[in-house]
């Protein structure tokens, strides 16, 4: 059933997958007034499906790449509602619609192997891990989405052509806001979880071993985290080159999850 549930919130999401595509080359009325209530939806149904999950489950864990990517997606949504909440502005679901797409897709119809683990360790310290890490990705994600945006109204503007997607954008002062404060909210999170996962690394092996592939980048993609706001609190920047940043950004995290697959200690495999 999980899994059902999981696959309704798909159908769901390809509505949003489907605004998300037409918002680049044309205005549709329609998919405007039911794009974000078939997100919210695709919202609930997978929060059911993990719900359902862990209290079906006779050992209860996040750690499979079916719930991982699932959560992810759902931090992702919900941190785009936050934003919808403050901004009434849908724009960032241009790109955060199909990011969510592709991870549910991911989770609804791939192999399902399993984060290797030890045992003995504490699932409450694992469950901080993934929780407070997710959510500083899914932030991660909101400013690349917020960039990309920026960086499209930017170009519209100085052409001075008035296309389908320029008057569906907010104002450039506001996608930056939504970028800087996606950032803000994520970096702690971030930085807990990478603690937390720390204490897990301990815990099963008795030391961190810096130069594993996803410790490693794991540690590159908190630092880039840390640039990109230093050089917001310092150095001023904002606009394009912030941008830029961001999407480095994003390129690091989507490298230090692909570190899954192939991490010594941190790795999936087939369960």
């Amino acid at each position: 059933m999980p899994l059902l549930w999981l696959r309704v919130a798909l159908g769901f999401y390809a509505v949003g997958l489907l605004y998300a595509l037409l918002a680049l080359t044309r205005r549709s009325e329609l998919l405007n007034r039911i794009g974000l209530p078939a997100m919210v939806l695709g919202m609930v149904f997978q929060f059911v499906s993990l719900t359902e999950f862990l209290l079906l489950s006779d050992h209860p864990t996040l750690t499979s790449v079916h719930n991982s990517e699932s959560l992810l997606a759902l931090m992702i949504m919900v941190l785009f509602m936050i934003v919808y909440l403050i901004y009434r502005t849908t724009s960032p679901g241009i790109v955060i619609f199909p990011i969510v797409f592709l991870l549910a897709f991911v989770a609804a119809t791939g192999e399902q192997p399993s984060l290797f683990v030890t045992p003995g360790v504490k699932k409450s310290w694992l469950f901080a891990h993934i929780a407070l890490v997710f959510t500083g990705y899914a932030a991660l994600f909101l400013s690349f989405g917020a960039s990309l945006l920026y960086l499209v109204q930017e170009r519209s503007l100085k052409s001075k052509k008035s296309n389908g997607i320029r008057s569906r954008l907010p104002a450039l002062e506001t996608i930056d806001e939504i970028g800087y404060r996606s950032l803000l909210l994520g970096f702690p999170f971030m930085t807990l979880g990478l603690i937390a996962g720390t204490v897990v690394a301990q815990a099963t092996y008795g030391r961190v071993n810096l130069l594993d592939p996803k410790i490693l980048l794991s540690v590159l993609m908190w630092a880039v985290y840390l640039i990109m706001l230093y050089t917001r609190w310092n150095a001023g920047w904002r606009g394009r080159r912030a941008a830029y940043l961001a999407t480095f950004a994003f390129v690091a995290a989507v490298v230090a999850w692909a570190a899954n697959y192939f991490s010594g200690i941190h790795r999936f495999v087939s369960s």
